[in-house]
């Protein structure tokens, strides 16, 4: 593995957490996320139009997706000085974006050590198959990772099947304490249900969690994939593998609009996140600011980013990612020429008895 240079090392100085801001993003996050769910409460027992209570989720998706950064933070012991206060806070705000701390922790961690290595897939990424994997494999399997390719299905159930069911249920190389602390949040999230159903009833509690979550979580989502899945990306064999490539080259540099960019936490500046993960959410736009290097060329934009959509494969060979359409056209291609090769090699002569 080839040696990191100096400046990498010089990034330490951005790594250092703050009390002060970490105190300020939790309020401007929480507050106004909390505030915006009050509102939606009214607008439902004022039977007002739902579509204006569905208006009002949309913002608060977005406090739900800066919240999600927060909880991120903690897992990678970054957003505050004390590593005591960091699990607390972890574990309560784990309970606000329904997701376990202790085992998000963990797979996140795998994650990050593994990210564009094409033998250690399968924990915490998202599900990418290479061509020639495609190619040998049943129809099941490959209506399988069509349909979890689907935008419709991974933006559109992936938000409620991934907060609501998947985050519920343990994983089964789970250590006791991960198993413990999913139970825990899956307690603590039917305490918050049943003190809900008390206070404002069941359904209202559910008209208005439920669009939040499917807003957030489809923020979330999408924020996740577009990290690692776009043009162009890196992957590579264990032996050829590389941490600082598979940083600043597979991880994406997401120039958003300045609200988008708030929202997200700074989580666009991910090649950076790969890089350093142990930088703050809060410190990561002063680093790339400062630091030259990190300042990549052709960083990936809103519009441009939507195109990703249709990259669904990798290729070995081109390393590149491909469209199912573009995937089959090469196949299509590769037998054709496979077929003519074998038409216009010269007969074997047979033998003579």
């Amino acid at each position: 593995m080839s040696e990191k240079p100096a400046w990498v090392a010089e990034l330490k100085r951005f790594e250092q957490p703050s009390v002060r801001k970490a105190s300020l993003q939790i309020a401007d996050t929480l507050v106004p996320y909390l505030a915006l769910l009050t509102i939606m409460y009214f607008t439902v027992v004022w039977r007002l139009p739902y579509w204006a209570t569905l208006l009002i989720s949309i913002p608060a998706g977005g406090f739900l997706v800066r919240l999600f950064i927060l909880f991120h933070d903690c897992c990678h012991g970054s957003f505050v000085p004390t590593q005591r206060f960091i699990k607390i806070l972890g574990n309560i705000l784990g309970v606000f974006v329904f997701t376990p701390f202790a085992d998000f922790r963990h797979t996140h961690g795998i994650h990050h050590s593994t990210s564009g290595n094409l033998d250690r897939r399968g924990v915490g990424d998202v599900w990418t198959m290479t061509v020639d994997e495609y190619a040998a494999s049943s129809l099941v399997r490959r209506l399988a990772y069509r349909a979890f390719r689907n935008p419709f299905i991974m933006f559109g159930l992936g938000p409620l099947y991934t907060f609501l069911i998947n985050h519920r249920i343990p994983r089964h190389i789970a250590s006791r304490a991960q198993l413990m602390n999913v139970l825990y949040t899956d307690a603590a999230l039917a305490a918050v249900v049943v003190a809900a159903s008390l206070l404002i009833g069941v359904k209202t509690y559910v008209m208005v969690q439920l669009p939040v979550l499917f807003f957030g979580g489809m923020g979330g989502i999408w924020l996740f994939y577009i990290q690692h899945q776009f043009d162009p990306a890196y992957w590579a064999r264990s032996e050829e593998w590389e941490s600082m490539e598979a940083a600043l080259q597979g991880s994406s540099y997401y120039k958003l609009p300045a609200v988008l960019q708030w929202f997200a936490g700074n989580i666009g500046y991910h090649h950076v996140h790969h890089l350093r993960p142990r930088i703050p959410n809060y410190n990561l736009r002063r680093c790339v600011m400062e630091t030259p290097e990190l300042q990549l060329p052709d960083p990936l934009t809103l519009w441009p980013s939507l195109k990703s959509v249709r990259l669904n494969i990798w290729d070995e060979r081109r390393k590149t990612l491909l469209s199912f359409g573009e995937m089959r056209r090469q196949l299509r291609g590769e037998k054709r020429a496979l077929l003519l090769a074998k038409l216009s090699a010269p007969a074997t002569p047979s033998r003579p008895d």
